[in-house]
């Protein structure tokens, strides 16, 4: 059966219909003193497969409980999907004293899972802070889908040079482009530094594409430059619109088309769904 975390209800329907398995209708609540509750009345099968992403820490604690109560139910097997997986940017001990938060939370979550999956990583390495190993499952192809079928002489650019690939793999998604990057030069988890790349944009219709979106500051910036370089449009494609605070605005206001993502993190922008990327590693 597929038990989905509250974050996650869109994402475990799709999924469902795709791999043609009962949906479980969890349910979550919150005590008065803060804690929460998320239960599986109504489960019953030998392998459940819970899909959550942790976009918060309620999301992490909301997992776990459902990892507990499927196993208490009777599941043999517990497949967890982390869509999106909270804490994974956080890595290494970027200083003294510091832990590696997402070596913390794939331990707390593989006590409660057989096997995990977690949709485009920012870093692939959190994967092995998983016991066994979680899989990386490659949702970029699809970011393709929704982009207008005419775009004016399209450039598809990454933020940065590691991410090349996914701007190659959403240009060869549409059929046709040319790729290139951003230099980007990070001070601090906030302050990041961002300069023109060398291509031709005057009159071209852009795609930038991304892994995740939080601020939009930096992305925001990006598309300045475009602007300066007289694009004639701009679209910006990711695996994970987390869109925090007041980033949507940001790019709005910053001249963007159109922004599209996928239902890892299910925002008004998630306009493809990751559910047979996912059911195909299943």
């Amino acid at each position: 059966m597929i038990v989905s975390g509250s974050a996650s209800q869109s994402l475990g329907a799709s999924l469902a219909r795709v791999l043609e398995e009962p949906l479980t209708a969890a349910t979550y609540d919150r005590f008065p003193d803060g804690e929460t509750l998320a239960a599986v009345p109504d489960f019953a099968g030998e392998r459940a497969i819970v899909v959550a992403s942790t976009i918060s820490n309620d999301a992490h604690i909301e997992l776990l409980q459902l990892q507990d109560a499927v196993r208490q139910a009777g599941a043999e097997e517990v497949v967890t999907v982390l869509p999106y997986m909270g804490y994974g940017r956080q890595d290494d001990a970027f200083e003294e004293g510091h832990p590696i938060s997402a070596r913390a939370v794939a331990r707390a979550i593989s006590t409660g899972a057989d096997r995990v999956l977690t949709v485009n990583p920012h870093e692939r390495g959190v994967c092995e802070f998983f016991e066994p190993s979680a899989t990386a499952v490659d949702a970029a192809g699809r970011l393709s889908e929704p982009l207008p079928d005419a775009l004016e002489d399209p450039v598809f650019l990454s933020p940065d040079a590691g991410a090349i690939d996914l701007a190659e793999t959403v240009r060869d998604g549409y059929g046709g482009g040319e790729t290139d990057y951003f230099e980007k030069t990070r001070h601090s988890g906030t302050d990041v530094e961002i300069s023109p790349s060398d291509v031709d944009v005057a009159g071209r219709d852009v795609v930038v594409a991304d892994d995740i979106i939080a601020t939009g500051s930096t992305m925001s910036e990006a598309v300045a430059v475009l602007e300066e370089r007289g694009v004639e449009r701009v679209f910006i494609t990711c695996v994970h619109p987390l869109l925090a605070r007041n980033a949507y605005t940001k790019l709005s206001r910053a001249g963007v088309e159109a922004i599209y993502g996928t239902d890892t993190v299910e925002r008004t922008v998630s306009s493809v769904s990751v559910a047979p990327a996912i059911a195909n590693e299943l």
